[in-house]
């Protein structure tokens, strides 16, 4: 099993942490894994993304030509990455901010309305989980348990609250795949 995904957005919008989160996950279930950052100058509000690789193999190198997944949070990022998604790929992208649908007609397509659905959990900042929900219930990189159980690890500052709406989260977002 291998998993190559690019995750882009604004600063701001937890693309990064996603990018840990979905490492740390992978790394509780004892697989092989990258993460590698990217950062706009601006940082916050600015673009940002990150590419991680997900294996039951060794990996070499963690640099990402043709991803088998993008997930998108904003429409710059969509102009950016969509024609660089491998074909039969998987395109995850925020609805909620994103208005124009995804150009290509060979790759698959799942729209979440993630700022939508993290402000009816209470807080917009857990966007970026909802689509990491819809992620790892599409593909299996990690499993949901494993992901839902390195929240405290990569935010070790978040209270139980807080913790509970981003594991919701994950579950709302896994649950639009189910449907």
């Amino acid at each position: 099993m291998r998993q190559e995904v690019i995750i882009a957005g604004f600063g701001g919008q937890g693309v990064i942490k996603a990018g840990v989160l979905l490492a740390a996950a992978a790394m509780n279930e004892d697989k092989h894994c990258t993460h590698f950052p990217s950062y706009g100058a601006e940082m916050r509000g600015g673009t940002a993304n990150c590419s991680v690789i997900v294996s039951t193999d060794e990996i070499a190198s963690p640099v990402i030509t043709e991803p088998d997944t993008i997930i998108i949070m904003n429409e710059p990022s969509l102009d950016k990455f969509e024609p660089r998604l491998k074909k039969g790929g998987l395109l995850i992208y925020n609805s909620s901010l994103i208005h124009r649908k995804p150009k290509r007609d060979d790759i698959q397509v799942l729209a979440v309305p993630a700022s939508e659905i993290a402000e009816r959990l209470g807080t917009v900042k857990c966007a970026n989980m909802t689509v990491m929900g819809a992620y790892v219930a599409s593909t299996g990189a990690v499993s949901l348990d494993s992901i839902k159980a390195a929240i405290p690890i990569v935010f070790p500052k978040l209270n139980e609250d807080l913790i509970t709406i981003n594991k919701n989260a994950l579950h709302e977002g896994a649950t639009i795949v189910q449907k």
